[in-house]
């Protein structure tokens, strides 16, 4: 018995001296000098190899959790490390075996500081050995493999990738699972193979493609999935989870229908294993990663969803003081997945159909007071027993939660819908003295949370973002009655505050105080957003200090291009591996990566419709101080046009509004703008009643604001040989239509209409405002009428783009006055919904051309033969000339396939991929087209950044066009690995003016150092 702690020590070191001779007596049985006369360890011999094997094992059994640094330990690592390398890349059937089960002893008993420099080592002796005929060993493997991946450093993934990728991990695990699917193998056999490749899936996006493509595993997952077995059942659901992390794969795994959503719901019930449930909770949330696609997917199944989430919530809550950890763990995945109330949409009918006031009450409260059910309570009343019941602090860990689905339900909050039952009010009037109550409190300790505590700081964050929501939720019922709650709770002390706020980010914007953490800026900048919505605010800031503040922080984003998302300071916003997600498309947050800036303009919005007339004059000078004449419109229209987020440019738009200029600009609507009021191509005259007339054209009519179009006109045409829309024509060659406007249109609110539909923005006066915004009305622009209503954007609203696209399809057909014909296709057969020309081509419109395209509009007007003709004949593939018309109406081009199908493309797949943006990027030289040019060669050099191989076949493609710019861009890719590509050949196809251009990039990359 050990007298003391110390001789414990003493004894347990004595122990480890003796284990470690003997492990190193069995180790020295295999040691040999390789030809560098270095000592490794390398024997065949069966009886040694599990001689040796056996001696790890009782060491690593041995050996205390607390002496592992202990010298004589840490120096037997390698030896026992290379040891086991050997005999499992030995492959020595049972003893290979035996070696696996020690490697997952190794990595249990070890720390991960330990073994960090031999991971490698051992992943690939593993990674060798995972496809061994026995299931045992596979399993064992697998484990250990599982082990390694769960602690792998970040600075080893590609490493680690490279070596899963070369021994074909993920394709033996595939084999290996459909083996299983159809076979009797025991569960703990299969269950670390099916957690393997779940890890690597999550980790690493190309290991997806193989797993969603092959059909028969797909299938047997299925199979599995719908057994009984919770055990199997729970890893199929983190597999299926993993491969919904890809887009397509997600796809792919609802092709079956509505089974595996049925099955992912009846997982989430009650009655379900809590690990079963969390895998559960874990698919959804992964199906939903991406707005757009996301409740599509899980529209047909969304009211069981969403009562499964909810159920989860309030069981888990009822007994707070004896929740277990696994329960605590549902709850978060739960919660996690009810911030899909983020986006608009019917679920939130159902959040509240099923209890989410009374469910987000328990997990603030514990249970619903009984004073809520007994009586209205009064203001003060609430307030009391919201103190006394969040003294409780019950699940604080979900208290991010709580506010972020608060927030949210505030935002999308229908008085009409949600308040039709007496018993709903007392409940939502709760959650929001709740919130009120702890942004008050918050408060109250302000100089420490906002200016130092950044651990608070970003737990309360979401706090001060739900508040900000309900303060500016378009629900009357839900702002009006937060702003009275937090006006009565801050009003004695809330001057005294809004200076430190105001002295705080005065401070940042003119560099007085810098350093300070982002979590603290936003902090700041959120409260006094929260705080200028106050009906008060103009009585607690009489000089307008908070203007000063917001409009000094605007031009300092402005100024330093301040880059910041929520995602990097929220982490309870990211579903399980988010980052790693691929394939989902277009995902942009509404919120985006400017968020101060788009927090400030929330604030200087409401400060300018606060302290100043509400008119449209203006007045800038006086309210915007420290911006020159025009400066901050010229930004915000700039913001509007460029590439930013939904929010930040509805903002900018809504400021504008402000000022004055309604609408969103952009680079398409500036461009269509110029055919306003022309009679080039014209084809209706809108003619008032005092005689004046505005001539527009019916295809821009036809795809802005189709209720402008005159009833049954044009008429409707059938397929016919030879497509022409022909009647009475004026010189242009188009017909005319002349509408005659009632007396109740305003000419020129009429006028300013028509320029909206051409620009997207216009500019007007007050008076005229009132009758454009009735003119709106009644022509159903609702984005118009938003604006001139002076309507705060809703959070999470799309942003309405500027584009002509549907003039492409049947509403524009019958405006169509020109073919483009391309000079060939890949497609076998050609058929059109127009006419019946079996060759390649598209109905376009002249004014589209002559308003895109310098080139065509010179020929166009040049009176040649060409100008008369009805075809154009366009001198690219099928596939580059769609990509231009869609230019041509969108001012965008289509993105070539990314994620997994790009990198599984073979190389000609990929340049077929890459021939048609060449092709244009060609064109746009010969036609004047330097946008296009830029964003084709943009393109062509993000798809080679991950095929740098091609880079000389791009080259000799381009050389082939004469495309010298793309031929500098390609040779200087090429540069770094001159000597190594002309030593292997591969640069012979190459023409001598090509490899000069190689030869003079990879002299100056010489000359440069690199």
């Amino acid at each position: 018995m050990r007298s003391s702690r110390g001789g414990g020590r003493v004894e347990s070191t004595s122990h480890i001296h003796t284990l470690h001779r003997r492990l190193h007596d069995a180790l020295n049985l295999g040691t040999r000098f390789n030809e560098q006369n270095k000592r490794k360890w390398m024997c065949s011999d069966n009886e040694v190899q599990r001689h040796v094997v056996r001696s790890i094992a009782a060491f690593l059994e041995s050996v205390p959790r607390e002496l592992c640094y202990h010298h004589l330990v840490k120096d037997s690592i390698p030896d026992i490390v290379y040891s086991l390398v050997w005999i499992l890349e030995d492959k020595n059937g049972a003893v290979s075996s035996i070696a696996a089960d020690v490697a997952i002893k190794l990595f249990s008993a070890i720390p991960n500081a330990l073994l960090k420099p031999f991971i490698l080592d051992l992943s690939h002796a593993l990674s060798c050995l995972l496809p061994a005929r026995q299931i045992q060993t596979s399993a064992a493997c697998a484990t250990a493999l599982n082990l390694i991946l769960s602690n792998v450093p970040s600075k080893s993934e590609d490493a680690l990738w490279e070596i899963l990728k070369k021994t074909e991990v993920v394709l033996h695990l595939i084999g290996t699972i459909k083996d299983f699917s159809g076979a009797m193998n025991p569960v703990e056999y299969i269950q670390p193979l099916f957690s393997l490749l779940s890890i690597i899936l999550s980790r690493w996006p190309l290991s997806r493609f193989p797993v969603w493509s092959d059909a028969k595993l797909m299938e047997g997952l299925y199979d599995m999935y719908a057994k009984p077995d919770f055990s199997v059942r729970a890893e199929v659901l983190k597999l299926y989870s993993a491969i919904a992390l890809c887009g397509i794969g997600a796809q792919k795994l609802l092709e079956r229908g509505e089974a595996i959503l049925q099955e992912m719901v009846e997982c989430m019930a009650s009655s379900r294993p809590h690990h079963v449930r969390i895998e559960a909770f874990r698919l959804a949330q992964c199906l939903v990663i991406n707005e757009e696609t996301g409740l599509e997917r899980m529209s047909s199944f969304c009211e069981p969803i969403v009562s499964a989430i909810l159920s989860a919530m309030t069981e888990c809550s009822l007994q707070p003081a004896t929740v277990t950890n696994n329960q605590i763990w549902l709850l978060e995945e739960a919660s996690r997945l009810a911030l899909i109330t983020r986006w608009a949409g019917q679920h939130h009918n159902y959040f509240w159909k099923h209890g989410i006031d009374r469910a987000l009450l328990h997990l603030l409260l514990g249970k619903c007071p009984k004073q809520l059910y007994e009586s209205t309570l009064s203001l003060e009343d609430q307030i009391n027993v919201a103190r006394e019941s969040l003294k409780s602090n019950y699940f604080p860990g979900l208290r991010v939660y709580i506010w972020e689905i608060l927030g949210s339900l505030a935002t999308n909050f229908n008085d009409a819908v949600y308040l039709n039952k007496s018993s709903n009010r007392p409940l939502i009037d709760m959650l929001l003295s709740c919130a009120c109550l702890a942004f008050a409190e918050l408060f109250m300790g302000w100089r420490q949370i906002c200016q130092s505590d950044v651990v608070n700081a970003s737990k309360n964050e979401s706090l001060l973002r739900a508040i900000m929501m309900m303060i500016y939720s378009p629900s009357n019922y839900i702002a009006s009655t937060t702003m009275s709650m937090l006006t009565t709770m801050l009003e004695p002390n809330i001057k005294s505050y809004l200076k430190d706020v105001r002295h705080t980010l005065t401070g940042i914007s003119f560099g007085t105080i810098s350093g300070m953490p982002n979590i603290l800026i936003v902090v700041n900048l959120l409260s006094l957003v929260c705080c200028v919505g106050l009906p008060q605010y103009t009585v607690w800031d009489k000089n307008a200090e908070g203007m000063k503040a917001i409009v000094s922080f605007v031009k300092w984003c402005l100024s330093n291009e301040v880059h910041l998302d929520r995602l990097s300071y929220s982490p309870h916003l990211l579903f399980n591996f988010h980052e790693r997600a691929c394939c989902q498309g277009p995902n942009k947050e509404w919120e985006g990566r400017d968020i101060l800036l788009l927090y400030s303009l929330v604030g200087l919005a409401e400060l300018i419709l606060q302290l100043r007339p509400l008119t449209n004059e203006r007045e800038t000078s006086s309210l915007l101080v420290g911006f020159a004449e025009d400066e901050l419109i010229s930004q915000l229209q700039d913001i509007c046009s460029g590439s930013y987020s939904p929010g930040l440019k509805w903002y900018a738009a809504y400021v504008l509004s402000l000022l004055g200029l309604y609408g969103f600009p952009s680079k398409l609507g500036n461009r269509i703008g110029r055919a306003l009021d022309g009679t080039d191509y014209s084809d209706i005259r809108f003619i008032h009643t005092n005689g004046k007339c505005l001539n527009a054209h019916g295809v821009i009519l036809a795809a802005r604001c189709a209720s402008l179009l005159p009833p049954n006109w044009p008429p409707v045409i059938e397929k016919i040989p030879n497509f022409s829309f022909s009647s009475d024509k004026n010189s242009s060659g188009k017909i005319q239509k002349e509408v005659c406007l009632s007396s109740h249109v305003d000419n020129d609110a009429m006028e300013k209409l028509l320029e909206y539909v051409y620009k997207g923005h216009l500019q007007t006066g007050e008076e005229l405002t009132k009758k454009l915004r009735s003119l709106a009305k009644r022509c159903r622009i609702q984005t118009l009428f938003h604006l001139l209503c002076r309507r705060r954007p809703k959070w999470g609203a799309p942003f309405p783009n500027f584009n002509l696209v549907a003039a492409l399809g049947p509403a524009g057909y019958p405006f169509s006055d020109i073919t483009l014909e391309a000079t060939a296709t890949k497609q076998t057969s050609w058929k059109c919904d127009v006419c019946a020309s079996s060759l390649p081509h598209m109905h376009v419109h002249k004014v589209i051309l002559w308003l895109s395209c310098d080139y065509l509009r010179a020929l166009l007007q040049s009176g040649m033969k060409e100008s008369h003709s009805e075809i154009i004949k366009v001198p690219v593939s099928w596939e580059a000339m769609v990509k231009l018309v869609e230019w041509f109406y969108s001012d965008k081009l289509p993105d070539p396939p990314c994620g997994c199908l790009w990198y599984n493309m073979d190389d000609q797949e990929k340049l077929n991929e890459l021939q048609s943006y060449v092709e244009l990027c060609w064109l746009a030289e010969f036609w004047f087209l330097e946008d296009l040019q830029e964003v084709c060669l943009h393109i062509i050099v993000v798809c080679l950044d991950i095929a740098h191989h091609l880079w000389v076949k791009v080259l000799r493609m381009a050389g082939d066009f004469s495309l010298w710019k793309l031929a500098e861009i390609a040779a200087d890719y090429i540069a770094p690995l001159y000597s190594q590509l002309r030593n292997c050949g591969d640069l012979e196809t190459l023409d001598e003016r090509l490899l000069s251009m190689v030869r003079a990039a990879s002299v100056r990359l010489s000359q440069e150092g690199n």
